[in-house]
């Protein structure tokens, strides 16, 4: 077989696995059929709504199934057939992202169904667990937090794509270069179909006509669990690395330096005892920020998430008026003080280092602007520290089970 041939079996096979219509086959098992019944939809969500919660998770595993399973054998199915396969249309990363595109698109699309099929959301989830699992999990946290919110399963659908494609931008380096630009088009093309697939529902959803699930008894406890958990975590977090963390850190360094050579330097010598002060003072300061500068990143995005979530939360209370609107705003200004602080905390981490550059016009400006920008990126924690604990606070007026119904 010639490895162009090997090369595209996998594909082929993607596409068949992803166009088998297990909505419709569970539904047909049921004695009912989905494209005549609810919003005429083959997916989980009408399965659901139709057949029952049961079916509905019966139908929405095996979708998922069927998108991770043929991109986690599609290059090994390759190059099983004729050794380096995969290479003929471009390495395993573009075998892997084609099955995951057809696994997609036959769900979409299924030839088995006249291309009558879903809208891919359970699918293309399963695709993308196997291609950016880091950026999958975090769309799915998005879905569930959002359908606890608000009930509406197309609104969480919309939302877990829009953080999928901005979680995988974020974390890439680079998204647009190679290797990683066939994930990156796909993910945003992927989407991009989701979107077009709801914009029925989005239409709804401005409207106020959408459907909603309805409630069940432990979605009040799950909420109000996990706005608990997002605002302690975000507090402690924040309160410990600002006021305990780093100043530790710098603490530590000073040390280091000063007391020189020691266990801490591998006794040896990264300063003559005999320096300055000022020297030593530099060389501890400068370490510490090495230390500490690659911390900020995961630290944001831990607030970035805990922010959400917790919004996400206070919001499906927001009708309830009194507290529960006081602390919607608490916490969009403390998310709007994440927001700002991000993109600061980054610029003080480079003049921090760039303050000791060779070439004294760069290190002088840098240690011009270092000052005031640290001076904004501290009040901006300490403020962003005092909201996330007022919001802690509030927590204490958590809704009730049966008043958080009425919502």
């Amino acid at each position: 077989m010639p490895p162009l041939a090997a090369a595209l079996v996998p594909l082929i096979v993607a596409y068949l696995v992803g166009a088998l219509p297990f909505g419709y086959l569970v539904g047909r098992f049921r004695g009912v059929n989905l494209f005549q019944t609810g919003s005429g939809n083959i997916g989980a969500t009408n399965a659901g709504r139709v057949l029952g919660r049961k079916y509905g998770a019966i139908v929405f595993v095996l979708d998922l199934l069927k998108g991770a399973a043929p991109v986690a054998v599609a290059a090994r199915l390759a190059d099983a057939l004729v050794p380096g396969a995969s290479d003929a249309i471009g390495g395993p990363d573009v075998v892997r992202v084609g099955a995951a595109a057809l696994a997609f698109l036959g769900h979409v699309f299924p030839v088995y169904l006249g291309f009558r099929g879903g809208k891919g959301v359970a699918t293309g989830a399963g695709t993308v667990f196997v291609l950016v699992p880091l950026a999958a999990t975090l769309a799915i946290t998005t879905w569930v937090v959002v359908l606890f919110a608000s009930r509406f399963v197309s609104l969480a659908s919309l939302a877990a794509g829009a953080v999928l494609v901005l979680a995988h931008l974020v974390a890439s380096r680079a998204p647009f270069t190679e290797p990683v630009f066939p994930v990156t088009l796909y993910l945003i093309a992927g989407t991009a179909m989701v979107f077009v697939k709801h914009r029925a529902n989005a239409k709804r959803l401005l409207a106020g006509s959408e459907n909603a699930i309805g409630d069940f008894p432990m979605r009040q406890p799950v909420l109000r669990g996990l706005h608990v958990l997002v605002l302690g975590l975000w507090f402690g977090g924040a309160a410990f690395f600002n006021f305990g963390a780093a100043t530790a850190i710098f603490d530590s360094f000073k040390e280091v330096v000063n007391a020189g050579p020691s266990d801490r330097t591998a006794y040896r010598t990264i300063i003559p005892a005999d320096a300055e002060q000022k020297d030593k003072d530099a060389l501890a300061s400068a370490l510490a920020g090495s230390a500490v500068g690659p911390v900020f990143p995961r630290y944001f995005a831990m607030q970035a998430v805990c922010a959400a979530i917790a919004l996400l939360t206070a919001l499906s209370w927001f009708r309830l008026g009194g507290v529960h609107r006081v602390r919607v705003f608490v916490i969009a200004f403390a998310t709007a003080t994440v927001i700002a602080g991000w993109p600061i905390s980054n610029e003080v981490a480079r003049l921090r280092l760039e303050r000791f550059n060779p070439d004294a016009t760069i290190a002088a400006a840098a240690k011009a602007a270092f000052v005031s920008w640290h001076f904004v990126s501290l009040g901006l924690s300490i403020v962003t520290v005092g909201a996330a604990g007022v919001a802690l606070a509030l927590a204490g007026r958590l809704p009730g089970d049966q008043q958080g119904r009425g919502v």
